[in-house]
Order: C-alpha cells, then structure tokens, then sequence
C-alpha cells in the first residue's frame, strides 16, 4: 500500500460523528478544524490539555473522561488516534479497520488508513498538501500556495461569481507600508474590478493590480456640482449597479476618521451589498514604527486618538482640548500637522507642562519615515523649520521618551 500514493479527498463531515481518542497536543491541533467542519467530535480522554478543555467547556466537543473502550468507534465516519500508548492506538486502529472506519495515527503513519494533511484555506480555497513522509515540504507547499492566493501573486481568478457577491468592499490599506494591509484587504484587491484609492492608500499595491483593474484615484473624481464625498458615493454606487466588483481602498481603518460609515451608508440607501475589512490604523503602528510605545508600564496607562483637522478654537470642533489636557496618557493627533501650533497653546492652557515631549512622525512605515522630536512649547515652530508636511501622526506625552537599550 505504501508504494501507491494516497488518494485525496475532500470529507463532508458536518453533522457526522468523528472520534479522538487522546487529549493532548495532537488532538489541539486537529480538533478546530473539525470543529470549523461542522462535524459532531467526541473526545475520548481520561485527561486533555487547558485548550482541549476549554473547547468541551464551550460546548464544541464532547468529552468522555476515560480511557479507549472496544465499541467507542461505532457509527462513526472518522477517527483520530492520538493516545501515547502504542497498545491503545493499536486497538483503536484495529477497530476502525474491521467498522470501516478511516482512521488517522498520530503515532505510525504507516499503519493508519488516513492521512491527515498540510491545510491552509484563503477564502473560500482550501489547500491539502500530502508529500508522503515528509510533513516539512508539505507545510512549506501549503504556505507558499496559500500565501500566494492570500497577497494576489497567484492568481487563481473565479469562473463562478459568489451568489453573495460582496458589491463594494472598504478595505483599510492600513499605514502605508504595502506589507502591512491585511491578507483579506489584499486578496479582495486582487479580485477586484475596480479600485476607488485614497492618496493616503498603499500606492505600491495599486502596480501589482492586473492591466483590466480600473483604478481611480478618488482626488481626481470630478466633483460637478457635489461634494467630494458625494462625488465618491456615486462613483461606488455606479460601478457596483455595472456589475463591477469595487474596492474603495483607503489609509488606516475605514471607520478611524476615514468617513467608511458614511459610504456604507450611502450603499445601503442604494440596495447595494458592502463588506468592511478593516484595517491597521496608523494611530498606533506609525508611532511603533518609530519606536514609540502608545502604552508603557508605569508611563501611560491610555491612550486618546484625536482627529486635529481643525483647531481648537475653531466653533465646528468637537473635541474637548480642556479635558484631554488633564489626561496623564499619550495623546495621539491625526491630520493636525499645520494645527499642531494652535493646538499645543491650547494644552498648555488648559495644564499641560509645556515640557511634555511631542514627537512628529511623517511618512510612518514607508521608505521616506522620519521622525521629529521637540516639545509643546516648541512643536510649533519646529514643525514649520523642519518643514514636516503631511500625512503626520503627531505622539504627545512622555512615551516620546522611552528608548529601546542600547
């Protein structure tokens, strides 16, 4: 039987009763997966790791506490065999042989009727890869295929559109480094149709795009008699009604200042299905970038995310700069690079020490990062004599100071 290869197939196992027998590492890394197959586990075990017991805890195995019986794979379809002793496994194996019952053996692959193989899954795809005995090239198979599906650089377009076609997708691109848009955000960016990108989106993953992605930079739709949101409203709404299958690709998070909930608003008043992927906002990763932490044991116990796009003096401002000055914590200010001034007087008036550390970061997580530090009582004019431009994320309190050892 070993000189043949084995024959894949994909099992239906939901509603159906499968068997493991032994709760310990091997059965934690199986068991989610049958679990996430719908199928009906009993775990038979006098013992069984915290994980595995917290799975019975929660109700999605149940857990018979006792050792393998002769009789316990009656009516099952499927078996896992994963006892430390040789005897038991044995026993277990002999049982699904004469039930017909295929049975996988975490202890002797060569006695078992199963093989279990490396399994990755890239919505909607999964990846079995099977290399006989050897596991290592069969996880290193499964990752590069489900990685390639995952980042769009193995293209595997779908012939059969999805019933539930998601329309319009919100993807947060996240900081700005291509890496660090999710593996979601990037695979629906390699489905896409059309791209709807903001100036703040990756721009390096707009290249990769294959030649028939429409992309359309949303600064340059023209506005007519509308606004510049409403513009974009109706430019998703007309490509997703043409059948298109849109991205609208921006900076950060769609719902961290990036006006993501009005669109969605906007597509449900037209009947039109969204998906919202979310992304890694910059408010914290660009300050990591730069080696500050928004949070430090025994420094800042918060932290507080404020938009800065208009001063603090201004009447259509929401936020209260007189509370925020009485915070202790890091206080993290998007889109106030030319209101950094203003707003430094402001926290200084309302308490702040005028010492407090600031640190300006531009361009966080791309090739052109840098980083300026000064204080509140010279943030302003450092800003304009280092000529610090946006996108800027601007870090006050004294995180700013907490250095990695040299």
């Amino acid at each position: 039987m070993a000189e043949h290869p084995a024959y894949p197939v994909g099992l239906r196992l939901t509603g159906r009763r499968v068997v493991v027998i032994g709760g310990g590492q091997v059965a934690q890394r199986r068991l989610p997966a049958l679990v996430a197959a719908g199928a009906d586990v009993v775990l038979i075990s006098p013992s069984a790791t915290p994980s595995v017991d917290a799975m019975a805890a929660a109700g999605e195995i149940r857990w018979e506490r006792r050792r393998y019986q002769e009789g316990d794979l009656a009516d099952a379809w499927y078996a896992l065999v994963a006892t430390q002793h040789r005897e038991v496994n044995d026993a277990a194996s002999a049982e699904a042989e004469r039930a017909r019952v295929w049975c996988v053996r975490a202890d002797d692959a060569s006695a078992a009727t199963a093989w279990t193989p490396a399994t990755g899954r890239s919505e909607g795809v999964t990846v079995a890869v099977l290399t006989g005995n050897d596991p290592r090239r069969s996880a290193a198979v499964r990752d590069a295929v489900v990685e390639g599906l995952r980042d769009g650089t193995l293209t595997a377009p779908a012939h059969r559109r999805p019933r539930n076609n998601p329309g319009v997708a919100l993807v947060g691109g996240g900081p700005g480094d291509p890496d660090l848009i999710t593996v979601r955000g990037r695979r629906l960016l390699a489905e896409a149709d059309v791209v709807i990108a903001d100036r703040l989106g990756p721009r390096d993953l707009l290249a990769e795009l294959p030649p028939h992605v429409e992309v359309i930079d949303a600064a340059k739709i023209p506005y007519g008699r509308f606004m510049a949101q409403e513009a974009i409203n109706n430019a998703l709404i007309e490509h997703a009604k043409a059948g298109k299958s849109v991205v609208r690709l921006k900076g950060g998070d769609p719902y961290v200042f990036g006006r993501g909930m009005e669109e969605l608003q906007a597509l449900a008043e037209a009947g039109i299905p969204c998906t919202v992927v979310p992304g890694i906002s910059s408010s914290i990763s660009v300050p990591s970038a730069a080696g500050i932490p928004v949070t430090h044991r025994g420094v800042a116990h918060e932290f507080t995310v404020v938009s800065g796009h208009v001063g603090p003096d201004d009447p259509r401002s929401l936020v209260d700069w007189e509370s925020l000055a009485k915070l202790k914590g890091t206080l993290v200010i998007l889109m106030g690079v030319d209101k950094i001034g203003a707003i430094a007087e402001a926290l200084v008036r309302y308490g702040k020490s005028e010492q407090t550390p600031v640190a300006v970061v531009q361009e966080g997580t791309t090739a052109t990062q840098r980083r300026v530090d000064a204080t509140l009582a010279t943030v302003g004019e450092t800003v304009r004599a280092e000529e610090v431009r946006p996108p800027a994320v601007i870090v006050i309190g004294d995180v700013v100071k907490v250095h990695t050892p040299t």
